[in-house]
């Protein structure tokens, strides 16, 4: 909830009990915060509004060239039919990627844009929403702020951000499956009423079987986070809420146990696990328990050595600082702080391994590799929101022992915008990339459409790699996957090597 600076700028020196009497009393004390927090908003949003640009680059690769002939020949429910009976079970996938393969090319490059105003949308909605229902006033622009900072950090601080935000299969099986999770949140913090709780209740039992058919890994963070909350609901929860939200957590978990039922018997997903299963342990076996837990002490140390997450922590701290609340009282510290932070890191860390272990016998030691960090999204938005709110958390500590809070609010301004130079060159880094392989892949596609009509039946095909995503003739040439794929799409019997055609 925004409200005017007015009702919660917090002075810089405590000791001044004039400001304090001022600021509790509502009068306009310093409206320029509301200013300068506003405009730290801006280097985020400006990351975001630019990669949403860039997107018009895209051009289909590794999956796309199979689900693009298949939403064209059979339609959305056909591909649905082709996952669930044939690919690997997931129903919600299918009906997403339909969605924007619909459109063929340009479904692609309207992704990013369409995605990224999502990201954002959902995490102000739920960073607003939360804070209304805590009785918690910010200045304006914090919420956007908090919003934007995430937004950016989860998409573009990343090893490989073509996989995370550019490439819509990898998004919506790993980076938007988390963020729909959030966006849960919503009706369980505006129920108020008989019939509020209601629809908080059933959105919680349909989000969760979508996202259990939708992404395995983000089904196990979110029955994780829920379980976690029905632990410790009895110290952290108010009593008059305290039993709506254990319906409600427990309302999620049934929906998405329900949803990976569907998933896990489905003939999709046995014919997944007979492809995989003949060259790898089982999921349980101590070798491969092992060898996942090294793999995610390797990503461990790869994401907590990122320091651009330190903006998170930033915001955090500023979030601490300029909070105030509706009833007057001055902000503390819960009183359960460290109960909450403790449960909180286990989950995480329980989660991400989780996440590592199912997908360990499908990805092998490459589940670590940054070229495949698509795998860690699923649990990497939880990393980012618990670091926002551990900073929140010190800034709360901060505003009660510190005398001056002034210099606390400078660092934190200045690491808001030095976190976003580094995925700014990155993103450039990559438009160039990507506008290069742009101009060669619709050369090649009209070559390979006026061949095609021509009557050709098997044409040359150029390999057009970019951000380690798969292309035929991989491997020396020894991978035709999805040549088949990228035939089908052109009308063609089959597609050679380019680079050894004479």
């Amino acid at each position: 909830m925004t409200e005017s600076p007015a009702d919660t700028s917090v002075p810089d020196d405590p000791t001044d009990t004039g400001e304090i009497r001022r600021a509790e009393h509502g009068h306009n004390a310093r409206p320029w915060t509301a200013l300068w927090v506003s405009a730290l908003a801006l280097p985020p949003l400006a990351l975001l509004a630019a990669a949403s640009w860039f997107g018009r680059w895209v051009r289909p690769g590794a999956d796309d060239w199979c689900f693009l002939p298949a939403v064209r020949d059979d339609g959305i429910t056909g591909l649905a039919g082709k996952f669930y009976f044939d690919d690997n079970g997931r129903v919600a996938n299918a009906l997403a990627v339909g969605a924007y393969a619909k459109f063929q090319l340009a479904g692609h490059q309207w992704f990013p844009l369409v995605s990224g105003v999502l990201v954002l949308a959902v995490l102000w909605a739920v960073s607003v929403v939360t804070l209304r229902r805590g009785g918690i006033t910010v200045v304006r622009g914090l919420p956007l702020l908090v919003a934007a900072m995430t937004t950016a950090l989860f998409l573009f601080v990343t090893p490989n951000t073509y996989k995370t935000f550019y490439w819509p299969a990898a998004s919506v099986s790993h980076t938007l499956p988390p963020v729909l999770a959030c966006a849960a949140l919503i009706p369980l913090l505006l129920a108020r009423t008989r019939l509020g709780e209601g629809i908080a209740l059933a959105v919680a039992l349909l989000a969760g079987a979508f996202l259990a058919t939708l992404s395995e890994e983000t089904a196990i963070v979110v029955v994780m986070v829920l379980l976690a909350t029905l632990l410790v609901s009895g110290r952290a929860v108010p009593a008059p809420a305290r039993a709506f939200v254990r319906l409600w957590c427990a309302a999620g978990i049934a929906g998405t146990v329900a949803g990976a039922l569907v998933l896990l018997t489905s003939p999709g997903s046995t014919h997944r696990r007979d492809r995989f299963g003949a060259r790898t342990t089982s999921l349980l076996a101590p070798d491969s328990l092992a060898a996942s837990l090294r793999a995610f002490a390797e990503i461990t140390v790869q994401v907590v050595t990122t320091w651009q997450y330190v903006g998170a922590v930033a915001v955090g701290v500023l979030l601490g600082l300029l909070r105030g609340r509706r009833d007057g009282r001055t902000p503390a510290l819960p009183a359960r702080w460290p109960l909450l932070a403790w449960t909180a890191l286990l989950t995480l860390l329980v989660s991400g391994y989780l996440c590592t272990v199912i997908a360990y016998p499908v990805f092998q030691e490459r589940v670590s590799d940054p070229a495949a960090n698509r795998l860690w999204n699923d649990y990497l938005l939880l990393y980012v929101v618990l670091l926002v709110a551990a900073g929140a958390l010190l800034g709360l500590a901060v505003r009660q022992h510190a005398r001056r809070t002034a210099p606390v609010k400078a660092v934190c301004a200045a690491l808001c915008v030095l976190v976003c130079f580094g995925p700014a060159v990155s993103l450039l880094n990559l438009d160039t990339s990507m506008r290069a392989r742009a101009q060669k892949w619709d050369a090649q596609d009209r070559r390979l459409r006026e061949g095609a009509a021509s009557g050709e039946r098997v044409m040359p095909y150029e390999r057009l790699v970019i951000s380690s995503m798969l292309e035929p003739f991989s491997r020396g040439g020894a991978n035709y996957w999805p040549g088949g794929c990228v035939a089908d799409f052109y009308g063609l019997e089959r597609v050679t090597d380019g680079t050894r055609s004479p």
